[in-house]
């Protein structure tokens, strides 16, 4: 599937959801900056205000912010 993916869309997160400051077809993850399509996004802080492209790097986010050691 091909998505165009050419604007920059600015969120605010909030708890199960996120609202509008900016209209766009996709956020950059916080970590990696690897382009998430909105209808993909599934991870994020909402105390950070961050946004995450996997669980696994939401994972690696939270055992950081909490330092956690493997």
């Amino acid at each position: 599937m091909n998505k165009n993916l050419n604007e920059l869309a600015e969120i605010i997160l909030e708890h199960g959801q996120f609202k509008f400051k900016k209209l766009g077809d996709y956020v950059e993850c916080s970590i990696s900056n690897q382009k998430i399509p909105l209808d993909e996004l599934k991870y994020w802080n909402v105390d950070l205000q961050e946004v995450y492209a996997s669980p696994s790097i939401a994972m690696k986010r939270y055992k950081e912010i909490n330092d956690i050691k493997d």
